[in-house]
């Protein structure tokens, strides 16, 4: 096989068929010009159109986008570029596409960040759609098979926590937020907040009573859990209510959130007409009499391993399980 280079350039160069046996090169000609070489002794190509395929001695050297592998049989692009020109990228999006295409991959994933936003637009005009985003990238996905694609939605749930806090007296930490829904409202409730990303449950509760209250704690167990759904943005949201035990009692509030807090004696928090409804806060409320009243048991949390050796915690019933 004679020598077939192609580079950058503007101009047109001469090219024989002979070195297009290869099918990786052959298929990356025909998806560029848009036709077939099968039939030709040799033709001309625009090198301003491709950004470099070399073939020489028959080792086939493809430039493509920089992607790894995952455990799906896809592949993973993640461009760490500071600027990169958008026909640049399209040229090699659409080698690597038909390169993988051949290799038999399934799930395509390319992590545009936010600074290469202008890739965006010639992404999704070869067929990906957006599946997830955060503030510094936007994930776009394309499923190559003509098959079912089994790739997964985006994140179905956000976990937020709730914290029964109780003292020695029986009286409960109590709130009464200065945002949202309950704003104005008078009524007193846990402590609540969102589970940040990378963080245990038992820890974005200890985080946000302290937030909150100023108020350090022990996380006991998960007394129960709510599940509702289309609450943000189409979105599923599990609540954790965690018992805690309260290691210090001074409180000093968050005054971007929260209007008051202080210590109420349980059956004063149950007395609320908002209580005695069936409401999340009588749930609460039981569940708290059943623990310390009657020794109701939740779930606590103990280590686990994951097949990828990847640290984690399960949270289950261990009294009632020895």
């Amino acid at each position: 096989m004679g020598l077939f280079k192609i580079t950058g350039c503007s101009a047109w160069i001469h090219v024989s068929s002979l070195a297009c046996t290869s099918p990786v090169v052959s298929q990356v000609i025909t998806l560029i010009l848009g036709f077939s070489l099968l039939s030709s002794n040799s033709f001309y190509i625009n090198c301003g159109l491709m950004d470099q395929v070399t073939i020489e001695n028959e080792v086939e050297k493809v430039q493509l986008l920089p992607a790894k592998n995952d455990d799906h049989e896809g592949v993973e692009v993640n461009l760490m570029e500071e600027h990169m020109d958008s026909d640049v990228f399209l040229t090699l999006l659409r080698t690597s596409m038909s390169q993988w295409t051949m290799q038999g991959k399934k799930g395509v994933w390319i992590k545009i960040p936010i600074r290469l936003v202008n890739l965006v637009e010639p992404t999704v005009k070869e067929g990906f759609h957006y599946h997830h985003a955060e503030p510094d990238y936007l994930m776009l996905v394309k499923w190559i098979p003509k098959t079912t694609s089994t790739i997964p939605a985006n994140a179905s749930h956000r976990v937020g926590v709730g914290a029964v806090v109780l003292n020695d007296k029986r009286e409960m930490l109590v709130v009464q937020e200065k945002n949202g829904i309950l704003k104005g409202k008078g009524i007193w409730k846990v402590p609540t907040g969102i589970v940040e990303v990378g963080e245990d449950i038992f820890d974005g509760v200890i985080r946000e009573v302290k937030e909150e209250t100023g108020i350090d704690t022990e996380f006991v167990q998960v007394l129960a859990f709510r599940q509702w759904h289309n609450v943000l943005f189409g979105k599923s949201d599990l609540f954790f209510v965690c018992m805690m035990r309260p290691l210090s009692f001074d409180i000093q509030i968050q005054e971007l959130e929260i209007e008051a807090a202080k210590w109420m004696p349980l059956e004063e928090v149950a007395a609320q007409p908002f209580a005695k409804k069936e409401s999340l806060l009588r749930y609460i409320i039981d569940l708290c009499t059943a623990k310390v009243d009657r020794d109701y048991s939740g779930f606590s949390a103990h280590p686990v391993t994951s097949f990828k050796d990847e640290k984690g915690y399960i949270y289950f019933n261990k009294r009632d399980l020895n």
